[in-house]
Formats: C-alpha cells, sequence, structure tokens
C-alpha cells in the first residue's frame, strides 16, 4: 500500500520505475532477440550434426550460416535428395543408424521449422518402413528397422500428447431433419429441441501410448505420422509432397485397365482442343497456323497427365496392405496434392496417378470407403483438368486474335 502511494505521489521510487533499463518494451525486445538467437544457434547446431553424419553434403555449410537456417534446410532440394539417398540405402533404418537418431532427436526441438524438417521426410520413412516390412522373405529375419520405428514412434507419441486421451470428434448432420435452406421460419417446439442435439461421430478414438512398434498397431503409427505430416502439408515442399504420391502408387501395386475407366473422355477432349485451334486459325498463314497449333496442344496438354506418369515404374516401394486406417491421411494429402491451387503440376499429375491405382486397388479389394473416396476424386480432378485446358485453348485463341502493334521504321542517321 504505501508503494502505491509513494508512486502516485511522484516520490523518487516512481522515478526510478521509469528509468529506460527498466522498461518492459525493451525488456520484452530483449527475451525476443535472445529467444530468436537461441533458435538460430540451435538450428546451426543441429545442421552442424547432419554435415557429420552427411560428409559427402557440402552445402550444408552455407545453409546453416544463413540468417534462417532451419527454414533453409527445409526448402533445399540438394539436402532434401543427400537425406532421402542416405534414407534408402539398404542399410538405413536400424536402431544405430545416425540419420534415423539426427530426425528422432530433431523432432523434439522446440523450433517449429527443425520439425518441419523432420515433418517432411515421413512420407519416405514410412514407405520404405512398410515396404521393407511386407516384402521381407517369410523365412528370412526381418531386417533391423528400429530407427525408422523409433521416428515414427516419437511422431504418435506427441500426438498423443497433442491430443490428452480425447477421442476425434466430429458432427454428423441428420438426414431425417429437413435441411437449414428448406425448414420453414416458424416451427414446433419439439422440432427445435430434436434439431438442438445433433449427432456426433467418432473420427479417430483416443491413442494409447506407445512404447514399441508391435504388428498389430503398426498401420495405426503410421496412420497418425501421417496425419500429422497432412496437418502442415501447406508448408511442405514438392518434393516431400512427390515421395508420398509414388509410394502410395506402388502401394496400391495395381496396374490394370480398370483404373482409367474414369477417364474415358480424355483422348476425345484433346483432340476437340486441337481442332478447336485449328478452325480458329483457318485462315491465317500456313507456318503461323503451325506455330499456333503447337503452342495450344503444348499449353493443353500441360494439364494432361504425362505418358511416362502412367507407367508403374514412377512409382516406389512395394504392395502393401491397405486398410482403411492407413488410407484416411493417405487420401487427404493426396486430395490437396490434386486440388491446391499453388502445387507444381508435377505434383498433380503424381497424385492423377497415385489416386487412379488406389482405385483399381479398391475395385479389387470390394473396399466401398476407398471406392467413394477415390472415384470422388478422380472426377474432382477430371473436372479441374477439363477447366485447365479450356482456360489455355482460349487464352491462347485470344492472344492470337490480338493484334500486334506495328514495327517503328528505323531511321538511320548518315553523317557527310
Amino acid at each position: 500500500m504505501e508503494i502505491q502511494l509513494s508512486r502516485t505521489a511522484g516520490s523518487p521510487s516512481s522515478a526510478s520505475s521509469d528509468h529506460p533499463n527498466s522498461n518492459p518494451n525493451q525488456n520484452g525486445n530483449c527475451n525476443q532477440m535472445h529467444s530468436w538467437w537461441e533458435a538460430i544457434s540451435k538450428a546451426r547446431s543441429r545442421i552442424h550434426a547432419l554435415s557429420s553424419i552427411l560428409p559427402f553434403f557440402t552445402s550444408l555449410s552455407s545453409l546453416a550460416d544463413s540468417e534462417r537456417p532451419a527454414r533453409s534446410l527445409l526448402e533445399s532440394p540438394e539436402a532434401y535428395m543427400a537425406i532421402s539417398s542416405s534414407l534408402s540405402d539398404s542399410f538405413s533404418g536400424s536402431g544405430k543408424n545416425p540419420l534415423c537418431q539426427w530426425l528422432y532427436e530433431t523432432f523434439q526441438s522446440s523450433d517449429p521449422d527443425l520439425r518441419l524438417v523432420v515433418l517432411s521426410f515421413i512420407p519416405l520413412v514410412a514407405g520404405v518402413y512398410l515396404s521393407r516390412v511386407v516384402s521381407a522373405a517369410s523365412d528370412d529375419p526381418t531386417p533391423s528397422l528400429a530407427g525408422f520405428e523409433a521416428v515414427l514412434l516419437v511422431l504418435y507419441a506427441s500426438e498423443t500428447k497433442a491430443r490428452g486421451g480425447k477421442p476425434t470428434l466430429i458432427s454428423i448432420p441428420d438426414f431425417s431433419q429437413p435441411s437449414l435452406y428448406h425448414a420453414p421460419r416458424s416451427q414446433p417446439a419439439h422440432r427445435t429441441a430434436v434439431q438442438s442435439h445433433p449427432s456426433i461421430g467418432v473420427l479417430c478414438p483416443p491413442l494409447e501410448p506407445q512404447i514399441a512398434v508391435k504388428s498389430t498397431k503398426r498401420t495405426s503409427i503410421v496412420a497418425i505420422a501421417l496425419d500429422c505430416y497432412f496437418k502442415q502439408i501447406s508448408q511442405m515442399p514438392s518434393w516431400s509432397k512427390l515421395d508420398l504420391c509414388q509410394f502410395a502408387a506402388g502401394w496400391a501395386g495395381q496396374n490394370c485397365p480398370c483404373k482409367s475407366e474414369l477417364d474415358g473422355n480424355a483422348e476425345g477432349d484433346c483432340c476437340a482442343n486441337e481442332n478447336f485451334a485449328r478452325a480458329r486459325v483457318a485462315d491465317e498463314d500456313e507456318e503461323e497456323e503451325n506455330a499456333l497449333i503447337r503452342d495450344i496442344v503444348e499449353e493443353v496438354n500441360r494439364f494432361g497427365i504425362g505418358e511416362d506418369c502412367n507407367e508403374i515404374g514412377s512409382s516406389r516401394g512395394s504392395r502393401i496392405p491397405l486398410s482403411w486406417e492407413l488410407l484416411q491421411p493417405v487420401m487427404r494429402i493426396l486430395g490437396h496434392c490434386l486440388l491446391a491451387p499453388l502445387n507444381s503440376q508435377d505434383v498433380k499429375d503424381a497424385a492423377s496417378v497415385a489416386v487412379r491405382c488406389l482405385y483399381a486397388r479398391a475395385l479389387h479389394d470390394l473396399v466401398p470407403q476407398a471406392i467413394l473416396a477415390t472415384r470422388s476424386l478422380i472426377q474432382l480432378d477430371n473436372r479441374a483438368r477439363l477447366a485447365a485446358k479450356a482456360a489455355a485453348a482460349a487464352n491462347v485463341a485470344s492472344n492470337a486474335n490480338t493484334p500486334s502493334k506495328a514495327k517503328k521504321s528505323e531511321i538511320l542517321l548518315v553523317s557527310n
């Protein structure tokens, strides 16, 4: 009480509180600067530790010296290729593997960018891990994959802690009740009371803590790791998404003709667009006509699925059992890869191939949920590609009809 009175009276204590060193804003700035520098130091130390594991990758030192080392490591395609080649090695994945240990320790860091670096390799870790588990011969012992399992378990433990032992719930609409857009304005009291209790469904049951990857829990642990990846997929680089799409196609292991049964009009649409382009330039000179047609066809075909992507050789991994629990996060990731506008065309093409392979696999396995999900994604993909083809053809045709400016005659000044 005396302190408050002395401050209000303008005593020396109040004057000392206005000293610059006791300014809360300045203290806050100092704390922010300290935390920023601490994060930079931790990221550099983790990159230096990685450079000792991958001595052949000499560009790591330049990444460590950048202003945002962790972000530079995440966005470096050279670093991703170096780490992925090491993880894809036939001797990787063991409990003593230093790269798996680096991923395990890095994910436990408080730096969100460092955690994103680890998440970017989850498709590769999960793909190699599941493929090796399934492809191991029955008479040979299963290879040591404790390193991969440790990385998957640390993500599972993080998600278990975040959920706090609670299930993931969703609200299911009651189709017995009238729609929001068709219900009358005045409703009886009993009907309002019924609508006030929506149906709740369990999307994911509570997660049980796991200290080891058992065969009965392997699918659940990998599915949770992929779900963690999907939550940060907007910040994932394109090469990481390509890995997931290629492994998904390899997991499906289905290259029968039924995967293209929903694409019957793809060739006809391409031919129609080419004929449309020819009709638009029928009155032009033959040389200009051919050049314009080539531009239109090239622009239109850019929105189609490449022929090389349709080969099963572009996939990675082995055919594995695909439960609906594992397919759910995979389908969410593929949906983003197909429909997100900022994705590159390579990612969209790889996702298209993966979805069609999974659709064929679902038809053979007779899984209704998977058939419905993959069929919906294929239809959305076809509509998006048709719209992109029409827009590309219209854009090129409008550019052809736009008159170009006449070149000014050159005036040469000749001195006598």
